[in-house]
């Protein structure tokens, strides 16, 4: 059995003592193991911040966004190897495995292309000088300087090449070195995707480390020059806030959490139009796609009461088309759940929601997937739940069912009351509002903003190009308030700011204007993405 290694301190090592087991969720046959006991951590830390925050920050953006180029070529040079390993591993589709897969190498290669951008310049100017006296002498400036400590990134489960790299490539092209650690049951991706980068496109000693395994001592090491990004569970989120020791060094945290993503129907958008078809496409996607397993995917539902039968029989209608199996196996459209603990969990949370919702199809039950071997794999049917109102199933507002679920309730059609039930979910990553009448769109807008990362109007203007709620475009940004994490992440060049000071200059306009172009100051908000970079680094 394979067994996989950490690497820290520019070199590979492999820990000891008792392992964590990786399994293949479709057939639960174990496929790697992996221990982090007797790394030494606090080791990797130090190498981190003394030798690749310096190598990092030594070079211009141009020159860090030629690593990022290279990162992205590599890793689409060994595409095919990924995906295998994604479907073995993480139970994904080969669908699912492009979301994953080709989401890392497109955000690397927007990322390279904003570096390009930006050229040979090694701090940003953030916005417009402002005078500051009785002449204009006396100025001032705000820029973004790299921060001198190190970037640990706590990734997921669910998306273990994506969430390397784009955590990754927002750190290293902000001048910041990396210690990457992914979710273990899923961690085979990672470590692939970690040695492909090792081999085939080299960083500087110590730019972009990675820990195969619980994360021991790891953030005992943190401190006031350092950032730590964490996507998971909104408790563990809560936990590391808590932790003595970030919030004595007031280590700056990114967090991305739960989030109960919705979708409203607007009552203009009747069964049979485009953007009713956008609005059905959308909802199914998201319930199948990587078996339900996405931070962005809609969890609740908002229809009209007056279609809400006619939504209800179409989406049973698409979800029983899909056919739930083992991935390696042709003809499967959803896989399983990642681990047995994940399937439990959806599994109580069916039978939560259940209590105040009626199963239009799928369930919590024994459920016998097509190719699956002698009853094993971690299955869960895709499961549609039916609110009898609008106040209907609180469960369903309150707890997430990370899996094929969503809960479909109805509501009066007023933009006041859709906007009033999304908001419902305390903060989320993103929400969808599906209506070509601008004003009922404008309005949910302007009521559900504040509760949210992101919000897509769907159109019959877009159907035809927007990829959907649960595509994250590096573009935009990628967080939400509240139960989501308050976090955020991408964003384009705001992606850099989680990993930059912010730093006021006073003083003498000719001085500060001289400095900062010596400097080789860029635009922090001067160099959108455009041609090349706007089509790529899509997540799906």
């Amino acid at each position: 059995m394979e067994r996989l290694e950490s690497y820290v301190a520019g070199a590979w090592s492999a820990g000891r003592g008792k392992s964590h087991e990786l399994v293949n969720p479709a057939t639960e046959e174990p496929i790697a193991e992996t221990s982090t006991e007797g790394i030494d951590l606090a080791a990797a830390v130090a190498f981190a911040r003394t030798e690749g925050g310096p190598a990092l920050r030594a070079l211009t953006f141009a020159e860090r966004g030629a690593l990022l180029r290279a990162m992205s070529r590599a890793a689409h040079a060994h595409r095919d190897a990924l995906l295998e390993v994604a479907i073995t591993n993480g139970g994904n589709t080969r669908s699912d495995a492009k979301f994953d897969v080709d989401g890392a190498i497109g955000t690397l290669a927007y990322y390279a292309d904003l570096g390009a951008q930006l050229g040979d310049a090694r701090l940003l100017v953030d916005g417009d000088g402002v005078q500051l006296g009785r002449s204009p002498r006396f100025f001032g400036q705000h820029i973004l300087v790299p921060r001198p400590g190190v970037a640990v990134h706590i990734n997921a489960f669910n998306f273990p090449a994506w969430g390397l790299a784009e955590k990754a490539a927002c750190a290293i092209l902000a001048g910041m070195p990396v210690i990457t650690k992914p979710a273990t049951s899923t961690a085979l991706v990672a470590y692939r995707l970690m040695k492909i980068f090792t081999e085939h496109a080299p960083l500087p000693r110590g730019a972009l480390s990675f820990v195969a395994g619980p994360p021991g001592d790891l953030l005992d090491h943190l401190g006031g020059d350092d950032v730590l990004a964490f996507t998971g569970s909104s408790a563990t989120g809560a936990a590391l806030r808590l932790l003595p020791g970030l919030a004595r060094e007031s280590v700056r945290l990114n967090v991305e959490a739960d989030s109960l993503n919705g979708a409203v129907l607007g009552p203009d958008a009747a069964p049979g139009s485009e953007t009713y078809a956008m609005f059905l496409r959308d909802v199914a996607r998201d319930m199948t796609q990587k078996a339900g397993q996405k931070c962005t995917a809609i969890r609740r539902i908002f229809a009209p009461a007056e279609v809400v039968a006619a939504v209800r029989d179409d989406l049973v209608e698409r979800l029983r088309e899909a056919r739930v199996g083992d991935p390696s196996q042709d003809g499967v459209t959803v896989g399983p759940l990642t681990t047995a603990d994940q399937r439990r969990g959806v599994r109580a949370g069916i039978e939560r929601l259940a209590a105040g919702a009626a199963v239009a199809i799928g369930g919590s039950g024994p459920f016998e997937a097509a190719s699956a071997r002698d009853g094993k794999g971690y299955f869960v049917p895709p499961t549609l739940l039916v609110a009898e109102g609008p106040d209907g199933a609180p469960a369903a507002h309150e707890h997430e069912v990370f899996g094929p679920v969503a809960t479909l309730f109805p509501y009066d059609g007023s933009a006041a009351r859709a906007a009033e039930l999304l908001c419902r979910g305390r903060g989320s990553l993103v929400c969808s509002v599906y209506s070509d009448d601008r004003a009922f769109a404008a309005e949910v807008l302007l009521g559900v903003a504040p509760y949210h990362g992101r919000v897509l109007l769907g159109s019959e203007k877009i159907a035809d190009q927007a990829p959907g709620p649960g595509t994250v475009l590096p573009q935009t940004v990628h967080g939400g308030p509240g139960r989501a994490g308050g976090g955020e992440e991408l964003g384009g060049l705001r992606g850099l700011h989680l990993y930059s000071q912010r730093t006021a200059v006073q003083g003498a306009r000719p001085i500060l204007e001289a400095i900062l172009g010596a400097r080789g100051g860029a635009r922090a908000d001067g160099a959108a993405a455009g041609g090349d970079a706007a089509d790529r680094g899509r997540r799906g």
